[in-house]
């Protein structure tokens, strides 16, 4: 099963640290998932989120208004896909 990560922002510079950040996550943990950058702010308000940059996983919110390491990511990511 695929694993559907959102990395919410308006395209700032943290935002694309954030996408670069969770790629490499995935990546090093061999997970089956699909990143989408969303920059509609209406759809991250929507989603209930109020600081960017925000990551969804599975569409739960899994953190807001801060860049985690790699190794932080990796820990909120699912062990397996």
């Amino acid at each position: 099963m695929t694993i559907e990560i959102k990395v919410m922002g308006a395209g700032c510079a943290n935002c694309k640290k954030l996408a670069d950040n969770t790629s490499e996550a995935i990546s090093q943990l061999g997970l089956d998932a699909s990143v989408e950058e969303v920059h509609d702010m209406a759809q991250i308000a929507a989603a209930g989120i109020m600081q960017t940059p925000a990551l969804m996983i599975d569409g739960q919110v899994a953190l807001t208004g801060r860049v985690p390491s790699v190794g932080q990511l990796k820990e909120l990511l699912p062990a397996s896909s």
